[in-house]
């Protein structure tokens, strides 16, 4: 999409151009307050609101539509503060991120048609290593499991219908950002609007942790997530680093994810050398206080593949051993106290030692998932809802919590073999160009080291939908993808199109 349409005609002067433009933000401005104010108190609060916020998502969409690129730099800014907001919270059916996600596309798009129509050179994008076996994913993830349903005379309900939303959404983030994000200056800035969310995030998590009470205060009122208990809300949720995304395992997948892209720009001299060390710190005290196993997890396999490739690291790593500490000791509270959970659920089975959740997510899939399974469900799959109520009253819903059950349950073995066909084509498109220099360079070596630590949490958990570690994914896929597609790499493996691997 070309960001140069839509502008002032070119017989107008551009001081003229400007005057003009402010006049009609200053009227507009003026008109919209006057129009709020009435409202508030001819109707009601509610009717005020409800047009400041209409004519604020005009502004966002009209914005999207003169210059594209801010439609992805508005989602990725406020995507880790907006996705943790429950559905009905805000707005009814949908996250709030979700809305506006809805807002920008559907502004950028409108502004694409028109410079369209008025004849620029819009051309579809199509990279077929990545593009082809993405499609066939997405549609095993949404049109395939309905066909089940139908194979088995089953009717699909409102729940299922809802829960191949965030696949579609996934996909339609990875389009809007490969038709915005395509210049080394706009990966920079999109690498900030990642990097710097996910410390400030991760700097709440901690202090969460830490149980500061005013931190504490402000997540209850529209981020308490799944960890929150009616009870005792704020002894619940200084347990783990949930911060605003609702969920430790969500906010853990977003902080290890900037951590690495903070790492891989290092390594290519990208960002102030004060500003990498400034969210290193933040970033690596995050990962601790998430409190999640996986996250855990996937540090160790990043943290390896890292230092396997890029020898400097190693070498400055003594340097930064204080720092490491440091951040141990602040994100402490939550390792020691999930740690601490080991041993103390016992079923009188060999497997007490567990921690408690993971006795429990045991638990769930044996006694509530497991059955559900024969022949038939295992090859075409169970049911697009993955959620299943909960039989007790303690709690009203159990989720699935198993990466390959997630896929086989979903879209049984074809959505599971799409996934391993999408994962093989991507981590082979970025062999030539993870040595490659400059932000897209640094986002290819991210992405291939994400990918390949989520193929190791799959068999854990279901990582690739989950809310804010999922956007980013499919962001820095479609950063890629755009990068090979414009240099020629991959298309043809024997052509002159091809480099060799730089590690």
């Amino acid at each position: 999409m070309s960001e140069a349409g839509l502008r002032p005609s070119v017989g107008v002067t551009g001081a003229a151009a400007e005057d003009r433009r402010s006049t009609w933000l200053v009227v507009v401005a003026v008109l919209a307050t006057g129009v709020a104010a009435v409202l508030g108190g001819a109707v009601s609060p509610v009717a005020a609101y409800g047009f400041v916020g209409g004519m604020l998502a005009l502004l966002v969409a009209v914005t999207s539509g003169l210059y594209p690129s801010f439609a992805t730099y508005a989602y990725l800014a406020t995507l880790p503060f907006l996705a943790g907001i429950g559905r009905e919270a805000l707005l009814p059916l949908l996250r709030p991120n979700e809305a506006l996600l809805v807002m920008v596309m559907g502004g950028a798009m409108a502004g694409g048609y028109l410079r369209l129509l008025r004849g620029d050179a819009i051309r579809p994008r199509f990279y077929p290593p990545v593009d082809v076996p993405l499609a066939v994913f997405l549609l095993m993830a949404t049109v395939w499991p309905l066909a089940s349903l139908t194979l088995r005379g089953l009717v699909p309900t409102g729940e299922e219908y809802a829960s191949l939303l965030p696949m579609t959404k996934l996909v339609g983030i990875y389009f809007l950002v490969r038709y915005t994000i395509t210049t080394e200056a706009r990966i920079l800035r999109a690498i900030r609007l990642i990097v710097w969310p996910g410390a400030t995030i991760a700097l709440i998590a901690v202090l969460q942790t830490l149980k500061f009470g005013p931190v504490l205060a402000l997540l209850t009122t529209l981020w308490a997530g799944s960890d929150s208990n009616a009870a005792a809300p704020n002894e619940a949720l200084g347990e783990r680093g949930t911060a605003t995304l609702g969920s430790p395992i969500a906010t853990g997948d977003f902080v290890i994810i900037s951590l690495i892209l903070v790492l891989c720009c290092g390594t290519r001299g990208l960002l102030g050398r004060r500003e990498r060390l400034i969210l290193a710190v933040i970033l690596g005290t995050g990962v601790l206080a998430a409190g999640q196993f996986s996250t855990w997890i996937a540090a160790a396999v990043s943290f390896a593949l890292l230092a396997w490739r890029f020898p400097e690291l190693r070498r400055q790593s003594r340097k930064f051993a204080p720092l490491a500490l440091v951040a141990f000791v602040i994100g402490a509270p939550a390792f020691l106290g999930r740690l601490g959970g080991i041993g103390e659920y016992s079923t009188g089975s060999a497997l007490s030692w567990l921690p408690e959740p993971e006795q429990g997510r045991l638990d769930n899939l044996l006694h509530m998932y497991l059955p559900h399974f024969d022949w038939l469900t295992t090859l075409i799959g169970v049911s697009p809802n993955w959620v299943l109520q909960a039989p007790e009253r303690w709690r009203k819903v159990i989720y699935l919590e198993s990466g390959v059950l997630w896929f086989v349950w979903v879209g049984g073995i074809p959505l599971l073999l799409a996934f391993g066909w999408l994962s093989l084509r991507i981590l082979r498109s970025l062999k030539p160009v993870l040595g490659h220099p400059g932000p897209f360079g640094a986002t290819a070596s991210c992405l291939d080291i994400v990918w390949r630590f989520l193929l190791v949490l799959t068999i854990i958990d279901p990582h690739l939908q989950q809310r804010g570690g999922g956007d980013l994914i499919f962001t820095l896929l479609a950063i890629v993808v755009t990068g090979l597609d414009l240099r020629g790499i991959g298309r043809d493996p024997a052509g002159p199109g091809s480099v060799p691997a730089r590690e």
